[in-house]
């Protein structure tokens, strides 16, 4: 190809030029254009006669070998080149040789049948092709186009042409030049691609999950039809737009904000809990899993939030938790106020007998000053029970009476430094919601003592606003991140009592040593 680069010229191009900058099917056409263009130009008979129609020896006059130099140079592209004189006999036609392997038939085939090109061409585009054919030929606008043409052995062969009518100095229409590019790899690999995109729009629509495809900002790419029917709102209506600007409640937009910033950031999975405004306007709590899919740069391309509605779940939990609570409350005064009772009675009476005993100076005095002993144990045993089960007395001060309680206990029992910090009063209303901080304080010093070998702790409660705050904070070791498979629930438990009144719990370390845990929760309204 080289060698005969160099052996061949046409005045006026620079073959190797411009073959050099065809790096499309359509820059390649363009150059096919220009040679013709100058192949013609340079005949110097176009008062009216087609080049290929002139005798050998007019040709070898004007320029020698020109036209054989120039279907030398056609058939070198991997494209079938076409041209069809207007003017002259169907014979005059040119099609290049790359027809063969294409479509499997021979120049000679596909010239000899004037219309094996129509007959060729798939039923289903034969109504395109002749009206863009007919546009091409009556107005002289560029072809352009894809089309399905069967082979020889009846294979479907995607050719994307282009063709442009050629026009005489006169403005007569002359001939029609074009190339068709065999494009059935890509077509094929389209429709693969496509099929995958209906599978997956498919699943996408038929999960009941919410999913929300957002870009690097958080702005809404893709929205299944579960988004849909929970806002009323179509993908039309969202698109571009912030979705904390459309579906999360104002006073949680900046947290959600920071939350997809975290995770673009990080390109991690996470999970992550917040309020959904729906079409009724009501609110539904969705859990929601984010993972970012990683672009060019390290950069995301996009962010895939997958949204699980647990309204009604988060309701049956807390009716759940809510009637435990109330039911370990009732056992709690039932062992407090009946067995304790009943017991408190029994060595009442041992008490009397041991000493009607010890009076007759009979030797069983001993045995009953025994039964008494452990009667007053088993008392106190029913009370440490009574009281674990029913921590909080149903009063508004009950948190700040366990919490005092608790810290008496810590210190008569561990011997370490235990304070409750509350310099004003912060009055819980609802029993369960102190019963799960009481709880989550226990937890927290307990963790403190044991794993963290503190020898001073702090109880911590305050109020803000509408909000409570209680922070356990001490001066051991700290604790050290869990790690994956072990059976530690101690922090899920918290994590999951925090949420069950709507807080949030928060572990951080506390320089220069220690644990702070922290539980934000809101103050429900006064009863």
């Amino acid at each position: 190809m080289a060698s005969w680069l160099e052996s061949t010229s046409i005045p006026g191009v620079d073959i190797r030029a411009a073959l050099g900058d065809a790096t499309t099917y359509a820059d390649a056409e363009a150059v096919l254009q220009d040679l013709a263009k100058v192949f013609f130009e340079n005949t110097s008979l176009l008062a009216g006669h087609a080049p290929s129609a002139l005798a050998p020896s007019k040709i070898s006059t004007q320029l020698p070998n020109l036209e054989a130099k120039y279907r030398a140079l056609v058939e070198q592209i991997p494209a079938v080149v076409f041209m069809a004189y207007l003017d002259e006999c169907v014979g005059e036609a040119y099609v290049s040789p790359h027809i063969e392997r294409v479509l499997g038939f021979t120049q000679e085939e596909w010239l000899q049948d004037p219309v094996r090109w129509y007959s060729q061409v798939h039923p289903d585009d034969k109504l395109r092709w002749s009206a863009e054919a007919a546009e091409l030929f009556l107005t002289g606008k560029p072809l352009r186009s894809a089309y399905r043409i069967l082979s020889r052995d009846n294979r479907v062969i995607w050719l994307h042409c282009e063709a442009k009518m050629i026009r005489r100095d006169d403005g007569r229409p002359w001939f029609i030049h074009g190339v068709g590019f065999d494009i059935t790899d890509l077509k094929r690999s389209e429709e693969a691609l496509q099929e995958e995109r209906n599978v997956v729009t498919a699943m996408l629509d038929t999960v009941g999950a919410l999913v929300v495809v957002l870009d690097p900002d958080g702005r809404i790419v893709r929205f299944n039809r579960a988004c849909e029917r929970s806002t009323g709102k179509t993908l039309a209506d969202v698109a571009g737009r912030f979705v904390w600007d459309l579906f999360i409640p104002e006073e949680e937009a900046e947290a959600f904000r920071k939350q997809f910033e975290k995770m673009r950031e990080d390109q991690l999975h996470t999970d992550y809990e917040c309020p959904w405004l729906a079409d009724d306007g009501s609110r539904r709590q969705i859990a929601w899993s984010g993972v970012s899919l990683p672009g060019g740069q390290g950069t995301p391309a996009y962010v895939i939030a997958t949204g699980i509605d647990i309204t009604e779940r988060k309701h049956l939990e807390r009716a759940i938790l809510e009637i435990s609570a109330r039911e370990q409350r009732r056992i709690g005064q039932d062992l407090h106020d009946g067995l304790g009772q009943h017991l408190t009675g029994i060595a009442f009476m041992s008490k009397v007998q041991e000493q009607k005993l010890k009076e007759h100076r009979l030797p069983y005095a001993e045995d009953a000053a025994k039964i008494v002993k452990l009667v007053n144990e088993a008392i106190n045993k029913t009370r440490e029970l009574a009281r674990g089960l029913s921590p909080v007395v149903q009063e508004s001060h009950g948190l700040m009476t366990a919490l005092q309680q608790l810290s008496a206990e810590v210190e008569d029992v561990f011997g370490v430094s235990c304070q409750l910090q509350c310099d004003n009063p912060v009055l819980i209303h609802d029993v369960n919601v102190a019963t799960h901080l009481y709880h989550i304080s226990q937890e927290a010093v307990s963790n403190a003592i044991k794993h963290g070998k503190a020898r001073k702790v702090e109880i911590g409660l305050s109020a803000s606003d509408s909000r409570g705050i209680l922070t356990i904070r001490d001066d051991g070791t700290g604790v050290k991140k869990i790690p994956a498979g072990s059976t530690g629930m101690g922090h899920h438990i918290m994590s999951h009592r925090a949420k069950m009144i709507g807080g949030t719990l928060d572990i951080q370390s506390s320089l220069p040593h220690g644990m702070i845990v922290s539980c934000i929760f809101p103050l429900g309204p006064r009863r």
